[in-house]
């Protein structure tokens, strides 16, 4: 079984600059790791290759520094790695970085299954991964708890608000996983480093794709940033409760009670 994973680098700091004349987050220098969900991809494709054979593959878009995270997914034991790194991709949305991802993914050639994260944690969107099925013409299955593969068959239970739906789709398909599916493993220190000095991370640009330039970039995108700006904190009022210890713990009570917080 071929699985390919799509991955995010993302800022991991609580601080990203925005650039005043495009909007867009300024990544580089910035602290960065891979999006949460999309690690739980990540293990999900390996326990999938523990029981079934095969390979799996982590692809990115994003600048050079996403590499450091495509040599993380390398030391939790992906077998290959590809970045799309292009200065003609900055100022991509949603619908253009599925198009790269789609472009990159058919240049890969065959593959059994492709799984994302439910959403990264910088757009919130969770729109590459649907977008990604729509461009490739597969069937999808979004917010998948659990997966079991028999045969051509995935069948995925489909987490709800109230519950959960099972739904099954032929391979080749395309998935994208809640938290709850598993816990990504932590790479070791060894992995790490050898990922380091020996991982093997491929690297495409815009002119190594069968693309049309005009839909790539901020020409291509369907969005426009048009306005961005830091969020202020929250004031939050305050009460200072006096006397002793125990008028201060029923004082407080009364307060909790009367917010609902206790009951």
């Amino acid at each position: 079984m071929k699985i390919i994973v799509c991955i995010k680098q993302v800022p991991s700091g609580a601080r990203v600059p925005i650039d005043p004349r495009t909007g867009a987050l300024v990544r580089e220098g910035c602290p960065s790791d891979i999006n949460r969900d999309d690690k739980h991809a990540i293990e999900e494709a390996l326990l999938l290759r523990s029981k079934h054979g095969g390979s799996v593959t982590a692809v990115t878009m994003g600048p050079p520094q996403a590499e450091e995270s495509l040599r993380e997914a390398l030391a939790m034991g992906v077998d290959e790695a590809v970045l799309l790194s292009d200065r003609d991709f900055a100022g991509a949305d949603t619908f253009v970085t599925s198009y790269v991802l789609a472009a990159a993914i058919k240049k890969l050639g065959r593959f059994d299954l492709i799984l994302c994260g439910k959403q990264t944690s910088d757009g919130d969107t969770a729109q590459v991964g649907p977008q990604l099925a729509e461009e490739l013409d597969l069937p999808q299955i979004t917010y998948a708890r659990r997966i079991q593969i028999k045969d051509k068959t995935l069948q995925a239970q489909r987490s709800l608000s109230d519950g959960y739906e099972v739904i099954e789709a032929q391979l080749p398909a395309l998935v994208t996983v809640a938290r709850e599916i598993n816990t990504p493993r932590k790479p070791t220190i060894g992995a790490l480093l050898d990922a380091c000095r020996k991982g093997r991370v491929t690297a495409w640009t815009a002119g190594d794709l069968e693309i049309d330039r005009g839909k790539i970039g901020f020409n291509g995108a369907l969005s426009r940033m048009t306005r961005a700006f830091p969020a202020k904190p929250k004031k939050r009022e305050g009460k200072m409760l006096t006397g002793s210890v125990q008028d201060v713990v029923q004082d407080l009570l009364k307060a909790l009670e009367g917010k609902h917080l206790v009951g």
